[in-house]
């Protein structure tokens, strides 16, 4: 993919990307939803996590847009946006060192 090509997101709203990644206790939550969807029962019990904590969590997630979640009765189940997640390989790609080959709009490159 060619940088001209390419539509980065605003700083702010990769900011709240990665601020959703930086934690381990949402890194685990995000590789657990790697493989489908879950119950919200069962991301408690597998981090074996208090309830407050994991619900933090898992609106921190939902607020970048990492996660959605839905209800079916009385249980929320949630999942992986995972054109989210090609986003933001996309964006990581984009900004890797050595991509811009003098292109830099602020002249950052020599």
């Amino acid at each position: 993919m060619r940088m001209a090509s390419l539509t980065l997101p605003t700083t702010s709203r990769a900011a709240r990307w990665f601020h959703a990644l930086s934690d381990e206790t949402r890194l685990e939550i995000v590789e657990m939803l790697s493989h489908g969807e879950r119950c919200v029962c069962e991301l408690q019990d597998a981090l074996d996590a208090a309830q407050s904590r994991l619900s933090f969590h898992l609106k921190t997630l939902k607020d970048s847009g990492l996660v959605s979640d839905r209800r079916d009765g009385r249980w929320v189940y949630y999942s992986l946006n995972r054109e989210l997640l090609d986003e933001i390989a996309t964006f990581a790609q984009a900004v890797k060192p050595g991509k811009h080959a003098g292109s830099c709009v602020r002249a950052c490159c020599p």
